[in-house]
């Protein structure tokens, strides 16, 4: 889920509410008059949260420079974004890792698909009371999001980070059950994800979504841990730029994704917005549709 993480998973991670849903999609971008594929001159519809974000501007700007009109549709929700794609409302998105977008494919038997990969946003564990990870006792308590996607997430950091022994060993979806209570050093607790921040005075350290750090009066630096994002495990939880499957190979979409991986102000506003959080990714697209794959199979077994 974009540092939006969503909810996968929400949440895979949480978010700041934006302008609603606007306008509808004119005709398919990517087809010239012969029927072959340009990727100048076509208007391009790109639905996203956040349209403030200190990305878009220099992007839809890179864009204009290769003769790619970009129309940034900005939702108010990470519900929007997918059905709008499916139905033609827009050509692309990018708000989501492929956790979401599996999970979405799966409960509404689509098919969108990953084109390209932009970045990946570590998940911070936070805490008013303790300085360093390590020194948070036994049996005290942690907080992490409800949501299943970023639930999951969640407890793998706290995994990673020595907390709790997952009897799975860890997946995406994880939950509260997956915890071998026995062998793991805290307790935890599942709270809406936008009160995770303000639980801190009350629990030992708090799993909190990247749009709510700096809400909480915290900074990304004061983090007692992340997840590896490095770590294969942490694939699924790449954000990326969707589309239909018919459009995977459009030449102009595959444009826009290179002009988002490779452009230097947009990398540098995709810094800005993430408050130096952000790992630029140019992950393979076999990889992100092979994810996709196990993913979803998962997701179904978990329905």
């Amino acid at each position: 889920m974009s540092r939006r993480t969503t909810s996968v998973i929400a949440a895979l991670a949480a978010i700041p509410l934006f302008v609603a849903l606007a306008g509808c999609a004119t005709a398919s971008a990517g087809s010239d008059s012969d029927g072959g594929e340009s990727p100048e001159n076509k208007v391009v519809k790109i639905g996203i949260v956040g349209k403030g974000d200190a990305q878009w501007e220099p992007f839809v700007e890179a864009a204009a420079e290769e003769g790619i009109t970009v129309e940034l549709v900005d939702f108010g929700s990470y519900e929007q974004p997918n059905p709008a794609l499916t139905e033609g409302e827009v050509d692309l998105n990018q708000f989501q890792h492929i956790v979401y977008l599996a999970e979405y494919n799966v409960n509404s038997g689509e098919d969108l698909t990953p084109i390209g990969s932009t970045a990946i946003y570590p998940l911070g564990l936070y805490s008013t009371k303790y300085d360093d990870v390590k020194d948070i006792e036994k049996g005290e308590t942690v907080a992490v999001p409800d949501d299943a996607s970023n639930q999951a997430r969640a407890l793998n950091v706290l995994q990673q980070a020595g907390l709790v022994e997952l009897k799975s060993g860890g997946t995406p979806y994880s939950d509260l059950a997956d915890i071998d209570t026995e062998k793991s050093k805290v307790q935890v607790k599942a709270l809406e994800a936008a009160l995770t921040p303000t639980s801190l005075p009350d629990v030992a350290a708090a799993i909190i979504n990247n749009d709510f750090v700096k809400d909480a009066g915290l900074t990304f630096e004061d983090a007692l841990a992340t997840d590896d994002v490095e770590d294969p495990k942490s694939l699924p939880y790449v954000n990326v730029f969707a589309a239909r499957a018919e459009d995977a190979d459009n030449e102009t979409y595959l444009k826009l994704v290179e002009i988002f991986q490779t452009d230097e102000a947009v990398q540098a506003g995709l810094a800005e917005s993430s408050g130096g959080t952000a790992l630029s990714l140019q992950t393979p697209v076999k990889d992100l549709v092979e994810s996709l794959k196990t993913v979803q199979k998962d997701a179904e077994e978990n329905k």
